[in-house]
């Protein structure tokens, strides 16, 4: 069942590359567990099929990087860019797509994360197994106060409907 306004974000765990040491987070991978991450906090999710894939890369993140400031302005705390690839692949990404310390880029590596909230799909015609659908979603203290689930393309998830969306 897919995830709805008003549920609160399932149990799980993301995992994330981290550049600098810092008090509690160790250079490399680090996993979090998403409830603990979410607590007290007004989060953008944007979920997506897989790194360095065309849409993706040309539109989705970039967008997030852009409007970054403009969410933050409106009371986000943090953006999450969820996709079902290993920590070290999104870590990269995320250097490539000059997302550090403004989009979060959590690997949900064997798609559990995806599976439990709903928004998993098949890619397998596609060689890539399962994956994430195309999502963006507005969570306020690990509670979904909106969700953008794509049914084809690329027209409700980017940033600038969620800027729309928080008015």
């Amino acid at each position: 069942m897919t995830i709805q306004i008003g549920d609160r974000l399932p149990e799980g765990t993301l995992a994330e590359f981290i550049e600098l040491e810092t008090a509690g987070c160790a250079l490399g991978p680090n996993t979090f567990q998403v409830r603990d991450l979410a607590a007290g906090k007004k989060i953008v999710i944007f979920g997506l099929p897989g790194a360095y894939t065309p849409t993706c890369s040309a539109q989705h993140v970039p967008g997030y990087v852009q409007h970054a400031e403009a969410l933050k302005a409106k009371g986000v705390d943090e953006i999450w860019c969820i996709s079902v690839n290993d920590a070290f692949v999104m870590g990269a990404w995320g250097r490539d797509q000059k997302a550090t310390g403004t989009v979060r880029m959590m690997a949900d590596g064997n798609a559990a994360f995806s599976k439990a909230l709903g928004l998993d799909a098949d890619f397998s015609k596609h060689g890539m197994g399962t994956r994430s659908q195309r999502y963006s979603m507005l969570v306020e203290d690990g509670v979904v106060k909106g969700l953008n689930v794509e049914t084809a393309g690329f027209e409700v998830s980017g940033a600038e409907k969620m800027l729309e969306q928080l008015g």
